[in-house]
């Protein structure tokens, strides 16, 4: 939390440009955190008996877009965009594993990493390409310069030509599957599961070249947060974090319940994975919004907002869950 703050004071104080923070966003999504996907998986046991829990953190990465998509309804798309890219995910490597190593030991590593690998299908590019998708937005260019009206999708003209419309969908195919596959941190994760599927071993020399670029990961991010966020500037703003957090804390509430009383864990896992449900916005919903709304300060904001309610509810779970 200090590298953050520090990052948006240096900004302040003119060492780092505004737009400085996106060569830290080069940085982190193409090295610094797909180095740190590949060291997780050769120093950790990732089993298939695990793979529950990677399909539980998909789903609670994938239900609440559809979920927020239906409510916000009648909402602009602007705002229905930020909704639903800060409202779903999980920042779980760079949060989550140094409060669970401090609070309840390495151990317990092993399980939030298998939760991240179903929540980063989503929060490297599935809500990205789930947005976009269902708001009729072009991921290839801002909002601002497609559409500025209040509707609540982006209005598209409905072809009547069916090789039109054919060439239509093939494009759109072939635009969401950019949009995954130009993802180096869904590319990695992706070879990861097909690792542990097949209970393959991946040398140790690799994480032993990548460590030093890993252990750089959780700066780099906190500190590109720090120098790309901003202070709410109104009322607006105000209301889009506090919907941002309105949604994430009963949901997350939801999925810490079902984590609790249905899947089949005891003890020391079962309270981590109940923790990592309440862990703040992921890193790659300020890279979205960037992309998305041309704008990734609030985002920033938001992702710092909820790390502090993050840190304080933890905490709490820490001291009154059994293990």
């Amino acid at each position: 939390m200090l590298i953050i703050v520090a990052g948006f004071l240096l900004r302040r104080l003119g060492v780092f440009g505004a737009l400085d923070y996106r060569i830290l966003q080069s940085v982190v999504f193409n090295l610094t955190l797909p180095s740190a996907i590949i060291v997780s998986f050769v120093n950790s046991n990732h089993n298939m008996s695990l793979l529950l829990v990677t399909l539980f953190g998909l789903g609670c990465a994938l239900l609440p877009i559809p979920l927020l998509f239906l409510f916000s309804h009648k909402r602009r798309v602007s705002e229905r965009a930020f909704l639903l890219l800060n409202a779903s995910g999980f920042n779980v490597g760079t949060f989550c594993f140094p409060i669970l190593q401090a609070f309840l030991g390495p151990s317990t590593l092993m399980i939030a990493s298998m939760f991240d690998m179903g929540n980063a299908v989503m929060v490297t590019a599935g809500t990205n390409v789930m947005t976009t998708s269902l708001l009729n937005i072009d991921m290839q260019k801002p909002l601002s310069e497609q559409y500025d009206g209040t509707a609540p999708v982006v209005p598209t003209g409905k072809l009547t030509d069916p090789d039109a419309r054919r060439l239509q969908h093939r494009a759109h195919l072939r635009t969401i599957l950019r949009g995954f596959v130009t993802s180096p941190s869904f590319d990695i994760y992706l070879i990861m599961i097909v690792v542990t599927v097949f209970s393959l071993h991946l040398p140790q020399w690799i994480a032993t070249v990548l460590q030093p670029v890993s252990a750089a990961n959780p700066f780099c991010s906190m500190l590109m947060v720090g120098m790309l966020m901003d202070l709410p500037k109104g009322c607006k703003d105000i209301k889009a974090v506090l919907e941002v957090i309105g949604w994430r804390i009963p949901l997350a509430t939801l999925f810490a319940i079902f984590a609790w009383f249905v899947m089949p864990f005891d003890g020391i896992f079962r309270k981590a994975l109940v923790m990592v449900c309440f862990a703040p916005t992921a890193v790659f919903a300020t890279l979205f919004t960037d992309k998305v709304l041309g704008s990734p300060k609030l985002a920033g904001f938001t992702l710092a907002a909820t790390a502090f309610i993050a840190i304080a509810i933890m905490t709490v779970l820490n001291i009154v869950l059994p293990t």
